[in-house]
């Protein structure tokens, strides 16, 4: 439960060596570099995974992209699972930010 919370709080981004393959059951993300091919069969979870970038955590992804508080484990374990193959990674603080979120 521990590992669901902080990666609430935390930035993640799809990796720059995965390219996402749009398919009628959700997509294929396919990564250059260690050559994994991985499906995600919900839309939703695309629709996630596809906002990490441009959202500050992945709660507030979650959020955007209106997925029930209560689907939310379901969610972060499928990110775990892409994280432990490469296909999202952790996005550094800004530059000058404080462990707090402030700019020093």
């Amino acid at each position: 439960m521990t590992e669901t919370i902080e990666m609430l709080d935390e930035a993640w981004a799809l990796s720059p060596a995965v390219a996402l393959r749009p398919e009628p059951f959700g997509a294929m993300a396919y990564h250059f570099g260690n050559r994994k091919l991985t499906f995600l069969k919900r839309m939703q979870l695309v629709d996630v995974v596809r906002g990490l970038a441009g959202c500050p955590d992945v709660r507030s992804t979650l959020q955007a992209a209106d997925v029930p508080e209560s689907q939310w484990p379901g969610y972060v374990a499928a990110l775990h699972g892409l994280a432990a193959t490469d296909m999202i990674r952790p996005r550094p603080a800004p530059a000058g930010a404080t462990s707090e979120g402030a700019v020093a």
